[in-house]
């Protein structure tokens, strides 16, 4: 069975793109921050999991999935081998998303927001450049073939 189930924040809003032709689909995908149980040298870490959506899904997404948003997903994991530009052999791991919900009540997002706009960041003491931007590992923004 391949099910798996995520709680985190939305690291930027959803991307949502919509295919041409007699029936439009929408299909996009969002990062979601997922903290780690445990905390290294006494500071928390995330991962960063992309999730994939389609249809309704995705028009879910698009009008809900902004940045900062604890969203509860449920769906499979899938793992996708394709040749980048440069002929390397690549994977991609994501989430396809089959259900997803909110974890919290939106004052209490706005809240955490309102944190983020002070400095504070929602998932504990995160890496950031000397812009104050957080650190994201390589390889999350890959942009990945869509057939």
């Amino acid at each position: 069975m391949n099910s798996i189930v995520i709680v985190g924040r939305a690291v930027r809003d959803a991307e949502v793109r919509y295919s041409t032709g007699e029936k439009s689909t929408a299909y996009g995908n969002y990062t979601l921050a997922v903290d780690r149980p445990y905390k290294k040298d006494g500071e928390k870490e995330a991962d960063f999991i992309m999730c994939k959506v389609v249809g309704k899904t995705a028009e879910f997404a698009e009008k809900y999935i902004t940045k900062g948003v604890k969203m509860i997903v449920r769906g499979r994991m899938q793992i996708d081998n394709y040749t980048d530009k440069d002929g390397n052999k690549r994977q991609s791991a994501y989430i396809f998303v089959e259900q997803q919900e909110f974890a919290e009540s939106k004052n209490a997002n706005q809240q955490n927001n309102n944190n983020v706009q002070a400095g504070q960041s929602p998932y504990g003491n995160m890496p950031t450049d000397s812009e104050g931007f957080m650190h994201i590992p390589d390889g999350i923004d890959e942009e990945l073939p869509f057939n």
